[in-house]
C-alpha cells in the first residue's frame, strides 16, 4: 500500500503551532509518508526568517484529538490590534512524542483536523520494517557501500590475541538455527565443540548458550551472558551444559553466577520449565541473586515518572512524592549496585562470572554493559562506547523494536515495552556525573542515543535481533547510527573536552543522594533546564577554546 493512500488531507494552511519553549506559531502543516512538517510564516513584520519543524512520524507516540464550532472573536493574531472574528468549525491536535515533547496543532476545520489525526494515527504505527525512514534516508555524506557498523565477532576477536588460547570463534549460529537471537558468530571455550554448543543451546531459553562477552586483560577473567536454563520442575540435567561452564573456570577455583532475579522468582521459573544452576551440578560456581525488575514494571516506573515531570501544580513535596513512587531512581541505584557487584567479581576478586536472568535480553545485557563502562578504559571513550553498545545491544539481541514501541505516552500497551535501553542510558549519565573527567563523550551522546532508539533515520536499532536485520536488508539498505556519530563534524559535539584517560576502574556510589534525576532528559523541554543547557554549551566552548590556545 502506498503512503498516499493514508493521506486523505496533505496540507492544510492557518494552522497554529503550540510547542515548548516557544511562543505560538501561524503556518502551514504538511503531512507526508514518514514527516510532519510545519512552516511558519516568519515575523510578519518582516524582520524575522520562517522557521520550520521537521517531526519523524515514527516519534509520535500518542495523539489526542477535539473539535469544536466557533463563534466569536480571537486576539491571539490580530493586525494592529484588531480581534478577528472567526466562525465555523476547528480542532486541536495534541501530539505527545515519544521524546517527551507535547506539541499541539490549532487547525482551521473539523474535516482537516479529523483527516489529519487519521493520517498521523496510521502512519506513525506502520509495523513494516521496509517501510519505514530509515530505508528511504541518503544523506550525502554516507554510502551504503561502507561497512555496516563498527565491528563485528569476527573482527572482535581477531583484534583480542589474548583470547586465542583458550577461547575460539564458533560459527554454530550461521544460519541462525541454534539461536534465533544471537549473531552468527560467537567465542566460546576452545576445549567446548559446535556439537557441544548445539546440546547446550536446547537446555538454555531461546537457545541462548553461555557466551563471552568481555576479557580482562589484567587478570584473564571472563564475563559470560546466557538465558537461563530449562530445569523444570523435575530438575533436569545438562552434561554439555556443566561442561561448558566448568571450562570457563578452569584453572581457577570458582565462577559466580549472578542471577538478575529473586530466589523465589527462580524457583518459580522452574514452575513453567524455567529454573537455575543447581549448586550439586555446578559445583565450581557460586549464585548470587540480585533482582531487576524488567517489562511492565519498568514500563509502569517509567510513564510515573514522565507524568511527575508533567506535573505544573508546582508543590515541592507532591514532586518528591511522585518521583519516588515512581521507582525510577531505585531501578537505577538497582543496576549500578548490580553492574558494580559483576565488576568486583572480576576485578577485584578475580574471578569469572555468567550473568543471567530470564530470557537473557534486557537485564543481563545491562549490567554487562555497566560492568565494561566501570572496569576497561576503552569503554569509556567515544568510539569505545559506541561499540560496546553494537556488540552488548544490537548484536547480542536486545529487542529494540519490541522494546521502543512506544514510550511512555501511548494508550496502547503491548506486554512487550520496556524501557531497559534508556535505563543504561540514565546509568551511564550517573558515572558521566560522578567522573566527569573518566568519559570520553559528553551528555549530548546519551541524549541522541535515547531519541534514536524510539525513533531514528538510521537502521541501527531497527529490528529486535541480527536474524530479522539480514532478512529484513537492513546492512544493505540503511545506514549505521554509530558510524554517523563518528563523523568528523559530529566527533567535537559528542566528545567531552575535559576528558583524561584513567586505566583505573572507577567505582560509582549508589546511595540515593548521589543519584540525580536525568534533567537533561525527563525536563529538557522546561525553560530551567534549556538554560541551563545554554551554560553549560556556553562553558563547553570556552574549554574548547582554551585547550586550542593552550595547544597555539
Amino acid at each position: 500500500m502506498e503512503f498516499s493512500e493514508h493521506i486523505k488531507t496533505a496540507n492544510v494552511e492557518d494552522v497554529v503551532l503550540h510547542q515548548p519553549l516557544h511562543p505560538p506559531s501561524r503556518g502551514t502543516l504538511c503531512i507526508t509518508g514518514h514527516h510532519l512538517l510545519f512552516s511558519d510564516r516568519g515575523d510578519e513584520g518582516g524582520s524575522g526568517s520562517p522557521r520550520q519543524v521537521l517531526l519523524l512520524l515514527r516519534n509520535i507516540d500518542a495523539i489526542e484529538k477535539s473539535v469544536e464550532n466557533l463563534l466569536g472573536y480571537s486576539g491571539l493574531f490580530s493586525n494592529a490590534g484588531r480581534s478577528e472574528r472567526i466562525s465555523g468549525s476547528s480542532g486541536t491536535i495534541t501530539i505527545k512524542c515519544k521524546d517527551l515533547r507535547v506539541l499541539q496543532l490549532d487547525i482551521p476545520g473539523m474535516e482537516q483536523c479529523l483527516n489529519i489525526a487519521h493520517s498521523i494515527e496510521t502512519l506513525s504505527c506502520l509495523d513494516c520494517v521496509s517501510e519505514m525512514y530509515p530505508f528511504f534516508y541518503r544523506p550525502s555524506d554516507l554510502n551504503l557501500q561502507d561497512q555496516w557498523g563498527l565491528s563485528s565477532p569476527e573482527n572482535h576477536y581477531s583484534q583480542t590475541p589474548e583470547l586465542h588460547d583458550r577461547w575460539r570463534l564458533s560459527s554454530v549460529n550461521r544460519d541462525y538455527s541454534v539461536c534465533p537471537t544471537y549473531p552468527q558468530a560467537a567465542i566460546v571455550p576452545k576445549d567446548v565443540s559446535d556439537v557441544t554448543l548445539v546440546k547446550v543451546a536446547k537446555f538454555r531459553q531461546g537457545g541462548r548458550f553461555p557466551v563471552l562477552s568481555y576479557y580482562h586483560r589484567k587478570n584473564g577473567m571472563v564475563i559470560m551472558r546466557s538465558s537461563q536454563p530449562l530445569t523444570g520442575a523435575n530438575r533436569k540435567r545438562c552434561s554439555e551444559d556443566e561442561q561448558l561452564l566448568q571450562a570457563v573456570i578452569a584453572g581457577s577455583d570458582k565462577g559466580y553466577i549472578i542471577d538478575t532475579r529473586s530466589s523465589q522468582q527462580a524457583q518459580q521459573a522452574r514452575m513453567t520449565g524455567g529454573g537455575f544452576e543447581s549448586k550439586s551440578c555446578y559445583s565450581g560456581w557460586k549464585r548470587l541473586h540480585r533482582q531487576m525488575e524488567r517489562g511492565k514494571a519498568l514500563q509502569e516506573s517509567l510513564i510515573k515518572l514522565v507524568e511527575a515531570c508533567g506535573d505544573e501544580s508546582h508543590n515541592m513535596d507532591r514532586w518528591l512524592s511522585k518521583l519516588e513512587n515512581s521507582k525510577w531512581l531505585s531501578h537505577v541505584q538497582t543496576a549500578l549496585s548490580t553492574a558494580g557487584l559483576l565488576a568486583e567479581c572480576v576485578e577485584r576478586d578475580g574471578h569469572s562470572v555468567l550473568v543471567h536472568g530470564s530470557e537473557g535480553t534486557d537485564s543481563s545485557l545491562l549490567i554487562s554493559t555497566l560492568a565494561q563502562i566501570i572496569m576497561d578504559p576503552c569503554c569509556r571513550t567515544l568510539e569505545g562506547f559506541l561499540a560496546l553498545l553494537e556488540r552488548e545491544w544490537v548484536q547480542a539481541g536486545h529487542p529494540f523494536q519490541q522494546r521502543c514501541a512506544h514510550s511512555a505516552h501511548s494508550h496502547a500497551r503491548l506486554q512487550q515495552e520496556s524501557p531497559v535501553f534508556l535505563l543504561l542510558l540514565d546509568c551511564v549519565w550517573q558515572l558521566w556525573r560522578q567522573f566527569p573527567l573518566a568519559m570520553g563523550f559528553s551528555e549530548a551522546l546519551l541524549l541522541r542515543l535515547a531519541n534514536e532508539a524510539y525513533a531514528s533515520d538510521y537502521g541501527t536499532f531497527l529490528c529486535n535481533n541480527d536474524q530479522e536485520r539480514c532478512a529484513s536488508g537492513v546492512k544493505e539498505k540503511t545506514h549505521c547510527l554509530f558510524q554517523a556519530l563518528l563523523r568528523p563534524r559530529d566527533t567535537a559535539h559528542y566528545s567531552n573536552p575535559l576528558y583524561e584517560c584513567t586505566e583505573l576502574a572507577i567505582w560509582p556510589s549508589v546511595h540515593p543522594q548521589s543519584l540525580q534525576l536525568w534533567r537533561g532528559f525527563f525536563l529538557r523541554w522546561t525553560t530551567q533546564t534549556r538554560h541551563l543547557e545554554e551554560a553549560q554549551e556556553e562553558i563547553r566552548n570556552m574549554i574548547i577554546e582554551w585547550g586550542k590556545l593552550a595547544l597555539s
